[in-house]
């Protein structure tokens, strides 16, 4: 069989840079699945992208399908032939159909009977043929949730489409994808090299892109320069530039041929907040920022430019010039935003509201401040600090920079906090009340900002809730789902002593008669148990082992992280899995039971020696276990328990607890109801598999 490498390139106006990876990798994903679909191989496949263009090299693919024989099995052979040994009717139509006469076709036998059978050889169609249609359905495939068209055409694609080149080894692929015929046709960069010129083969893609076109087509390429040079250039001015990998993406897509260079800004605007500064740069203007030793903001900044140029400083002289002003309007809200304290802006919390059935932003603070202020007193914080805290927590949405630069709410009150003389511990506990903000995100583990943390998110579900809101779907407008994981979170990330019935029944209580929802306290319990199932699965933990916990519903997240880790040790023991199935065996039994049962174990009519051996064990484990479970280390307590195995084990093979005699039976379902009692106080061991 022949191979060939295969290149295709779709050229287009300028790509969203936030979506080229995505869009590029998409591409390539798609295709392959055409090729295996199809039966092609092949023995690599690469992607490009850069800012007007998608690409994927393909090598070694195999120009052809093999040829295969396909079996066609027909009717049964007692279905195929009448009594007198001539072809049936379906038979007849069957061979005809595969363009055969009866005689011609085969016999398959097999263990459960014979039937006609045509070996069919098929020939491997010419890979070029399938191309353009494989391509298109790769492309019909990406993810574009916007999708445009221009001029006349009534093609849709991301961005309008201007070239297609399909080459395959030298040749160029006939047909056509969203429109555009393919050629051989390439463009190069906007301002440099060649506008366009012919790609005399698809090995010379890159290679030619950047010797006639100035375009470096290989992102992975593009992005190593990028970071390289950015570092080389901050380490020249003695700091450490702030490559934060999505603004680096970003860049790199914005970019055809990169080129890194090194600007400045007046050392006054180093008075404003740092924060607010690297916002304007890295958000508004896609500069890099860069720190000293100290982590310390410098004046300065590195920037990515598109064009070699032969004087490169008119170039950060503009760059210098377009920065100033974003700056200088940081610098022009923070001065005015200082000359008023965040208590002084509670007052125009009053004027914005939260929620139109929950009141306003003033009115949620009031009640944050109480939660935050409640759950301080039950881990030891200090209370006045906590409601204090929770109430200036929004008072910085009523200020300059945070409505020009939304994404510094809670780090500007923080900054805001410690120049009106906040103690340092509510001023962080501004900046921290929202975290963990994102998947991987840090939680708060300072006290005060732990009480306004929780707080804060727990008004939200609960209000949420308690107005009939609840998510429903994949839709969360209110990010309710990433509310309840930051509350788990932070309660199990910093051990903390609270229970989640008795935090929402508080936030519920200081919500008033403005919630609609008398099952909200029932709701926002259950979707915190959905959420523990959600967050552990992510932690690798088994579903079994999960499911074996929340049978118990424990509502302490502490607790529920300590049945947990329990749960997933004793699973690994030797005796976990006879265990498992003698509870699973019990709790079926005692599902059965009608009445009650003896609320003690009568030692006189334990007459078997395997119950009472069981009995015994039982007994002398209890006083060792209770402390156990009282202080929740149910690690100790299911270690302690798995050395009933061989008891329990003897038990059942020896015993017969379905007696005749009522009260031997009554007092054999009450020993294992004691049994299985004990386990439960942990987990429900018998859902393991």
């Amino acid at each position: 069989m022949n191979f060939e490498n295969l290149l295709i390139e779709v050229g287009t106006e300028e790509l969203p840079p936030k979506s080229l990876r995505k869009l590029a990798e998409s591409f390539l994903a798609n295709f392959t699945d055409e090729l295996t679909k199809a039966e092609l191989s092949f023995e690599s496949a690469l992607w490009h992208a850069a800012p007007r263009r998608l690409a994927i090299s393909i090598n070694q693919l195999a120009l052809a399908q093999a040829d295969k024989v396909v079996e066609k099995r027909g009717p049964a052979i007692a279905q195929a032939f009448d009594a007198d040994g001539n072809p049936t009717k379906a038979a007849m139509g069957w061979a005809r159909g595969n363009g055969i006469t009866v005689e011609e076709a085969g016999r398959l036998k097999t263990d459960k009977g014979e039937w006609l059978l045509h070996q069919a050889k098929v020939v491997g169609v010419e890979t070029k043929s399938l191309i353009a249609a494989m391509a298109q359905r790769a492309l019909d495939k990406l993810p574009i949730p916007k999708p445009m068209r221009w001029g006349t055409n009534t093609t849709q694609f991301i961005r309008p489409v201007h070239t297609v080149t399909m080459l395959l080894g030298s040749e160029v692929v006939t047909g056509e994808l969203l429109g555009v015929k393919s050629d051989r046709i390439i463009r190069g960069h906007r301002f440099m090299g060649k506008a366009s010129f012919e790609l005399d083969h698809a090995d010379n893609y890159l290679s030619a892109l950047k010797e006639q076109g100035k375009v470096l087509a290989d992102y992975e390429a593009r992005k190593a320069i990028i970071k390289a040079d950015a570092e080389a250039a901050a380490a020249a001015i003695g700091g450490v530039a702030d490559l934060e990998d999505d603004l680096l993406e970003e860049v790199v897509s914005l970019v055809e041929w990169p080129v890194v260079l090194t600007a400045n800004f007046e050392q006054k605007f180093l008075d404003v907040p740092a924060e607010a500064l690297v916002y304007t740069m890295k958000g508004d203007q896609k500069y890099f920022p860069v720190f000293d030793k100290a982590g310390q903001l410098m004046p300065n900044f590195i920037f990515v430019t598109n064009i070699e140029s032969k004087d490169p400083q008119q170039i950060i002289a503009g760059n210098e010039k377009v920065v100033r002003p974003r700056l200088a309007d940081a610098e022009f809200f923070f001065e005015t935003d200082r000359k008023d304290t965040l208590e002084s802006r509670l007052s125009s919390l009053e004027t914005v509201v939260f929620q139109k059935q929950l009141g306003t932003i003033k009115q949620r603070v009031e009640r944050i401040s109480a939660m935050a202020a409640y759950i301080a007193s039950n881990i030891d914080a200090n209370s006045e600090q906590a409601a204090r805290a929770g109430l200036l927590c929004k008072s910085d949405l009523m200020t300059n920079m945070v409505m020009e630069f939304t994404d510094l709410q809670g780090t500007m009150g923080m900054h805001y906090a410690r120049q009106n003389g906040e103690t340092e511990a509510v001023a962080v506990a501004l900046a921290e009340q929202y975290k963990p903000k994102f998947s991987g995100d840090t939680v708060p583990t300072a006290p005060i900002s732990i009480c306004v943390a929780l707080a804060e998110k727990l008004d939200t579900l609960v209000g949420i809730f308690g107005i009939g809101q609840a998510p429903k779907g994949a839709a969360d407008p209110f990010a309710l789902r990433r509310a309840a994981i930051g509350v788990l979170r932070i309660c199990l990330e910093n051990n903390l002593p609270l229970d989640l019935v008795d935090l929402i029944a508080k936030a519920q209580a200081l919500h008033g008669e403005t919630l609609t929802n008398d099952k909200v306290a029932e709701q926002v319990l259950e979707f915190f148990m959905g959420r523990f199932r959600a967050w552990y699965q992510d932690q690798g933990v088994s579903v079994d082992v999960i499911l074996a916990v929340l049978a118990r519903r424990p509502t302490a997240p502490a607790d529920f992280e300590s049945r947990i880790k329990a749960v997933a040790h004793f699973r690994t023991l030797e005796q976990a899995s006879a265990l498992a199935a003698a509870n699973k065996r019990v709790s079926n039994i005692l599902a059965k039971v009608e009445g009650e049962l003896p609320a003690t174990i009568d030692d006189s009519l334990l007459v078997e020696s395997a119950e009472k051996v069981l009995a015994t064990k039982l007994a002398e484990l209890q006083p060792q276990l209770a402390p156990l479970f009282a202080a929740a280390n149910y690690h100790e307590a299911l270690a302690l328990l798995a050395s009933l195995r061989e008891s329990v084990d003897t038990f059942f093979e020896e015993v017969m607890v379905m007696a005749d005699d009522l009260a031997l039976k009554n007092n054999r379902l009450a020993l294992l109801s004691s049994l299985r009692e004990q386990f439960l106080h942990a987990a429900d061991i018998s859902v393991l598999q």
